[in-house]
């Protein structure tokens, strides 16, 4: 059961004008759902995209990375469920070349001009026969209004489509945002997501869109994790079709830039949150915030320390508050010269420890009250300078492990 999270509502999703998306059922992997989906871009559109630091990485994977350096103009992204295309060597390789080619030819674009992603089993060989004959149904049911469904037909093991939308003014014009994304299981991203994609009507200099991509992608699905498993196939994308009618964003700290940025930057977390609260066999959505660390970069790792812990992952589904592992995760996450008498830790409103101990006002019971609760913040505090970090995770449960048991049935 999802933590506190409820499936889009169709009419709360703006359309973004340049956006088409089309569903159609390929039977990629089972028959008789949506599992095909092609977004078609308008012409001008420009495109950036973050993926995998797996090294295993999937066919698509390396496609979009070539596509994308290719700098032909993106104008088609296709995406499949039910097969991750991961695993698959040359095969797998000119199977999701030829998809490509075969929607380049109905749109009358070059091969290089589409984005393959697929999600779904790895080491299965695509079936890109299947893909092809869809196309033309996935054409025919395009839609600027269709993104509910596409959150759908991405799917895989979530339990609910995820998405989410906003405007804002720039320039005295209307801008939409809107963006879709899916995971539930493999999700410790290393970059981004499973997948994620968000689009503008924005007008948006083609300079800024790798940097405003990135940082995206480090502020939201570069915070969360459900089991500490980085996917083959991670790849979050964010499009711009410059329609809106407003003068072009060309500096992210100007007014709009800084406005366009944030706004971004709100979608994505929302749909990175929303991977976590629908987290395989997940009860709970905790959020763990270190504070006071020497630079960002240490307060991560002892964020994702505690996080990725097994056994304070446990200890949340069991309404437990057996805090002494999160205080032995903080000593493993890998500061040498950690000083465990300066640090403070917090359940909420609970002051837990101070200075590396209990804390003297602390009762079991309040631990107790707070990890019955359905979202829960952990908040750590090394006390060794002013640098932050903020990680999104669950807990888990049995169910986790049913659903990975019985995932490939």
């Amino acid at each position: 059961m999802p933590v506190n999270l409820k499936a889009p509502d169709p009419a709360a999703l703006h359309a973004v004008r340049g956006v088409e998306l089309g569903i159609a059922m390929a039977g990629v992997r089972k028959a008789n759902r949506r599992d095909l989906t092609v977004v078609k871009l308008a012409e001008g559109s420009s495109v950036a995209g973050v993926f995998t630091a797996n090294r295993f990485c999937a066919a698509p994977v390396l496609l979009c990375r070539e596509h994308l350096a290719a700098g032909q103009g993106i104008r088609a992204i296709l995406v499949n469920t039910g097969n991750a295309n991961a695993g698959t060597g040359a095969d797998g390789l000119a199977r999701a070349r030829s998809t490509c080619a075969a929607l380049g030819k109905l749109l009358g674009v070059d091969a290089q001009q589409v984005l393959p992603f697929s999600t779904g089993v790895i080491m299965e060989t695509l079936p890109n026969e299947r893909i092809e004959a869809a196309l033309p149904a996935a054409l025919a049911d395009a839609s600027p209004t269709h993104w509910a469904l596409a959150a759908e037909a991405i799917m895989t093991t979530d339990t609910l489509p995820k998405a989410a939308s906003r405007q804002l003014q720039i320039g005295g014009k209307t801008v939409h945002i809107t963006g879709i994304s899916k995971g539930a299981g493999m999700i410790r991203p290393n970059m981004a997501t499973m997948l994620g994609f968000v689009a503008t009507d924005a007008a948006i200099a083609p300079a800024l869109m790798q940097r405003l991509v990135q940082e995206a992608a480090d502020a939201s699905f570069n915070r969360i994790t459900i089991d500490g498993d980085t996917s083959t196939n991670d790849s979050f994308v964010l499009i711009a079709t410059h329609q809106a009618g407003h003068a072009p964003v060309t500096q992210l700290d100007s007014g709009d830039g800084a406005a366009l940025r944030a706004a971004l930057i709100d979608v994505a977390q929302q749909l990175a949150q929303a991977i976590v609260r629908d987290g395989e066999g997940a009860t709970k959505f905790i959020t763990v915030q270190v504070d006071g660390g020497r630079d960002v970069a240490e307060c991560r790792k002892v964020a994702y320390a505690i996080a990725h812990s097994p056994l304070v992952k446990t200890a949340f589904f069991a309404s437990d508050p057996n805090l002494g592992r999160i205080l032995a995760a903080v000593g493993y996450a890998g500061i040498d010269d950690l000083d465990q008498t300066l640090i403070d830790l917090f359940l909420d409103d609970v002051h837990v420890a101070v200075k590396g101990g209990r804390h003297p006002a602390y009762a079991e019971e309040q631990g107790q009250r707070v990890m019955k609760q359905a979202e829960i913040t952990v908040r750590v505090d090394l006390h060794r300078g002013a640098a932050s970090a903020t990680v999104w995770t669950c807990d888990l449960s049995h169910d986790y492990v049913s659903i990975n048991a019985d995932y490939r049935s």
